[in-house]
Formats: C-alpha cells, sequence, structure tokens
C-alpha cells in the first residue's frame, strides 16, 4: 500500500510542553514541506528534541497540536512513510549489521535494496560484523542505514553526525542529499551549523523554547547586519580594530580579518591606508554568526 503526504508533512501548531515545572516549549509552530531540508537549531536545552519527540508521537504536546502527513503522529499510517534517527539508538548488540537491516526492512512494503544501504550509509565491510563490536562513528552509520532504509517520505535525523569523524560526516551529508535529490524531505537538528548551512534550505532556531528566527538561510543571514573582511597587508590589527565602524580585526596568519557592519567605508580606509594590500575579500555573515546574534539575548526557558 503506498501511502501519500499532503503537505506540510510535519507540522507543530501552537504546541507547548512542560516537564514538571520547566517550559520546554512554548507556542511553537513550524513546517516541514515537500522537498526541503529543515535545519532546527538550538544551544542545549533550546526545546529541539522535545519538538521532534513531539512531531514523533513519542510525547504528546499539553496544548496544540502535532501532525504528521496530515494525521496524528501515532498513527500507523502515517508513520510508515518515515525514518527516524535519534541522539542515541538501542540496538542488539549481538545480531549482525545485515541482520538489524534485514530486521527492519522486513517492516515495510518496498525497502531499499541492502547495496543501496550500504552505498548511502558507507557500510562498506560492515555487514557481517556484530553491532556491538563497532566503533561509535560506525554504529551512527548503521543508525542511519536503518533510518533510510524503508523509503522514507520524510526523515527525521537528530544530531545525526555527532561522533563522526570529517570525512564519515561528509559521506553522510553525500547520503543524505542522494535521498533529498530522490525526494525525501528531511527535518535535521545540528550543533554543527556548517552541516545546517551544507544542507539545509530553511532553518527554524529555537531559544528557550521559543521560535526565535526562521526563514530560508539567506534570511536567517541577513538578520545580522555584520560583514567580514579578508585580506593581505602589513597593517597593525590594534589599530584597524580602533577605525569607526570596526567591531573587531585580528590576524589569521598573514591575513587580516575585520568585523564591521559597515564594509564600503572600512575598505576604503584599508586601501587608503596601504596601496600594497591585496587578496580583499569581503562576505555577509554566516550562520554561525546569525546564529550567536539571534540566540545571544534569546530568553531562558521559564521554570516554575
Amino acid at each position: 500500500m503506498e501511502h501519500r503526504c499532503e503537505i506540510p508533512l510535519a507540522s507543530l501548531s501552537g504546541a507547548s510542553k512542560r516537564y514538571g515545572g520547566t517550559l520546554a516549549l512554548e507556542e511553537v509552530d513550524l513546517e516541514l514541506r515537500a522537498g526541503q531540508v529543515l535545519a532546527l537549531l538550538g544551544t542545549n536545552g533550546a526545546g529541539k528534541t522535545t519538538a521532534v519527540s513531539l512531531l514523533l508521537g513519542l510525547l504528546e504536546p499539553d496544548a496544540g497540536q502535532a501532525r504528521l502527513c496530515g494525521r496524528s503522529p501515532r498513527d500507523l499510517a502515517a508513520r510508515q512513510g518515515v525514518g527516524v534517527m535519534l541522539q542515541s539508538g538501542a540496538l542488539a548488540p549481538t545480531l549482525a549489521v545485515s541482520e538489524h537491516l534485514d530486521l527492519v526492512r522486513s517492516y515495510y512494503p518496498d525497502p531499499l535494496h541492502v547495496s543501496e544501504c550500504v552505498a548511502i550509509a558507507g557500510l562498506d565491510g560492515l555487514l557481517a560484523r556484530r553491532y556491538g563490536t563497532l566503533s561509535g562513528g560506525q554504529q551512527r552509520r548503521v543508525q542511519f542505514a536503518l533510518a533510510i532504509c524503508g523509503r522514507p517520505r520524510v526523515l527525521f535525523l537528530d544530531e545525526p553526525t555527532t561522533g563522526l569523524d570529517i570525512e564519515a560526516r561528509q559521506g553522510l551529508w553525500r547520503g543524505l542529499r542522494a535521498l533529498v535529490a530522490g525526494g525525501t524531505s528531511v527535518l535535521l537538528t545540528t550543533h554543527y551549523l556548517e552541516e545546517a548551512e551544507a544542507l539545509a534550505d530553511r532553518v527554524v532556531v529555537l531559544a528557550g523554547g521559543r521560535v526565535v528566527a526562521e526563514g530560508s538561510l539567506d534570511a536567517v543571514r541577513a538578520r545580522v547586519d555584520q560583514r567580514r573582511i579578508r585580506c593581505v597587508t602589513a597593517l597593525d590589527a590594534a589599530e584597524v580594530a580602533r577605525w569607526p565602524g570596526v567591531r573587531a580585526a585580528n590576524r589569521d596568519g598573514g591575513r587580516l580579518e575585520v568585523v564591521t557592519g559597515t564594509a564600503e567605508d572600512v575598505v576604503r580606509r584599508l586601501l587608503a591606508a596601504d596601496p600594497a594590500l591585496s587578496s580583499l575579500d569581503v562576505s555577509r555573515a554566516g550562520l554561525a554568526e546569525a546564529f550567536l546574534e539571534i540566540t545571544r539575548d534569546a530568553p531562558m526557558q521559564e521554570a516554575a
């Protein structure tokens, strides 16, 4: 049986959740639409995992509503179109990787072939290994394979690359991009802002259980009126730091790096002060700078 989802594929509407006296989420709205990679960002305790748990039906909201494929997240028809990779996965340590894959694939009517799971998740040489003998990074790759093996329409990834080295992380990114190109929509939580910047086309930032920013990557980056100037120059960083409009200046190897909100004025002064200046580059604030600025003054979670 084929399970088709109307957009939005996953949503929270005015969702609130308390743990005892602590308000984890307060009137949160978010939507994952078809074809999107949505990055849900926030510091520890911001409410990311609670939001994901509501969307998956692992928790019930105290107020508001969670919907998955237009249904209750606890509806079997909704769940059959979903793949999930949580921060921690308790899998039988004595089973071989191939046995785990065969078991989970059996739950779905049209699963990926084992060879596809191996290729996308980077499991070459691991199928015969017992899960408990794998390294932490290898176990994360197995968990990713189990999350995607049912051809999910919606994929939830909660801190998926924690514990992976750079090469393994980039391999998972390649696999994820291939899934998205094939029609899978993804809700991603991550502490690695470069990961969100590399994969997501939309961002929701949580702080203190509330949505404090949302929109496209460009829209969220534009919330911060900041430019970064890099150049090769003999000018002293401490002197440049005292110029009007300069927020920070420091040296990174042989290059001077200047942070400012008025790039044009500072660039003109740099060129006037050092005619030999070279390798000039001016860029807008990245997602990391925007995230820090947006969350710096955000309210803490309320405690009763």
